[in-house]
């Protein structure tokens, strides 16, 4: 077929469609919800799935983070009526894990302590955390003003504090913190920095509370204080009571937290089973530490992504197809309705290649103009959702190709069997027709 003749076939199906614009318009509105519901749920999907994983990747792609946990007591030692418990991670952990494990670059041990902080008349709870100058290589926690602890806070315990800008609003208000000093159980602090606070509050995201835990935030505090370690050790006592049915537990608890930095990604997996035997050597008597790998968790992020994107795509995919046999529920319609216009083309010369071509294209069209909207609607959705939802979307080109490709796939696919039925009709009967 030459160029002139597919032209003409084009201007034929536009003035059909033209024609009955009404039926038009809603046999379009099939795919145009179609592609929309594609991109904005492959969008809602890529946003929760990247917020998750920038997550964990704050957590360090080459950290192991072993963390204490509280053993399950015995049953001889719950009919007691003061009992003294010590469990969890120490310093001599540390140093074991700093002299025995190969490939380390770094070993940052973590103290967290819950107390009241007062600087003027004002007072809030926060909470403390004893580290090592190396803290900042391990975690999210950057300095915005002043310096971070030093090794020599740390070798000559000194009373300096780094606190976090949420720590900032809560306890200083407009005053400006550095230089100013925190009084702490009868102690007093110099704040020599302002970190960067690693809060994971500010989305709505199940995720984020999941793994507040592991980046330090703690939702009954105001924010936290960053002390040597040397001077949390000295001034802080390790032991807590607790009262409950007329009896008391003390708890001895040294470390809260040990984190690894290894030199390559490559030997974190392996890393981890070293780890745990040497700890499991240690700690023989109980269970009393847990070990997170951030690597091991982006990786089961990435495939629940990929599954996630794979069903809502699944879903999403369905409403094209059912706007796809509307398209051709309507195109069998038109068929019948325009029989007798089949015939005289016919008669006139037309050949089935001409009629297929007509009606197909006419297809084309609904489901092009139906993708486009589609992808204009599908575009305004997610914006939307992130605008007043509070939820971060992403919408990706392979979206709108996937979704735009399906849109145009449905449209050949529905629209061949009423362009074949066109074509085949018997020119003579078709002219009989009424």
């Amino acid at each position: 077929m030459r160029w002139s003749g597919v032209k003409r076939t084009l201007k034929l199906g536009i003035k059909s469609l033209w024609m009955h614009r009404l039926r038009s318009a809603l046999t379009t509105l099939g795919i145009v919800f179609g592609v929309c519901s594609v991109i904005a749920m492959l969008a809602i999907g890529e946003g929760a799935s990247r917020e998750a994983q920038e997550l964990i990747a704050r957590l360090g792609s080459r950290n192991l983070i072993v963390e204490t946990v509280e053993p399950p007591e015995k049953r001889a030692d719950t009919s007691e009526q003061r009992r003294m418990r010590t469990y969890g991670l120490t310093y001599k952990d540390a140093e074991s894990i700093r002299n025995s494990l190969p490939d380390v670059e770094v070993v940052v041990p973590v103290r967290e302590i819950d107390q009241e902080a007062r600087y003027g008349s004002r007072k809030v709870a926060i909470k403390i955390v004893g580290t090592i100058p190396w803290y900042t290589a391990v975690s999210p926690v950057h300095v915005v003003h002043g310096r971070f602890l030093s090794s020599i806070d740390l070798h000559q315990q000194q009373s300096v504090c780094v606190v976090d800008e949420q720590l900032v609003s809560g306890l200083f208000g407009f005053d400006e913190p550095l230089g100013k000093d925190i009084r702490i159980k009868g102690s007093c602090y110099r704040v020599v920095g302002v970190a960067g606070a690693p809060s994971v509050v500010g989305r709505k995201s199940g995720s984020k509370n999941a793994l507040a835990a592991g980046i330090g935030s703690d939702s009954g505090a105001t924010g936290s204080l960053y002390l040597p370690l040397s001077t949390a050790k000295s001034r802080f006592t390790e032991l807590s009571a607790s009262f409950t049915g007329g009896s008391e537990s003390i708890e001895k608890v040294q470390l809260q937290k040990i984190t690894v930095k290894i030199k390559s990604t490559d030997q974190v997996l392996p890393m981890r089973d070293i780890l745990d035997t040497l700890l499991s050597r240690l700690h023989k008597d109980k269970k009393d530490y847990r070990i997170i790998v951030p690597l091991e968790l982006l990786y089961q992020a990435r495939r629940t992504q990929r599954i996630f994107s794979i069903v809502l795509g699944s879903i999403a995919t369905i409403s094209l197809l059912v706007g796809g046999i509307g398209i051709m529920n309507i195109m069998l319609a038109t068929v019948s309705e325009r029989t007798r216009e089949i015939g005289i083309r016919r008669a006139l010369g037309a050949t089935k290649r001409n009629i297929i071509v007509q009606f197909l294209s006419e297809t084309l069209m609904l489901t092009f103009i139906g993708g486009v909207l589609g992808i204009v609607l599908g575009s305004l959705i997610p914006f939307l959702v992130t605008r007043f939802g509070n939820m971060p979307t992403i919408i990706t080109g392979l979206s709108l190709i996937l979704a735009f490709g399906i849109s145009a796939a449905v449209g050949v696919i529905f629209g061949m069997y009423p362009a074949y039925r066109a074509a085949n009709m018997d020119p003579i009967e078709s002219l009989r027709h009424e």
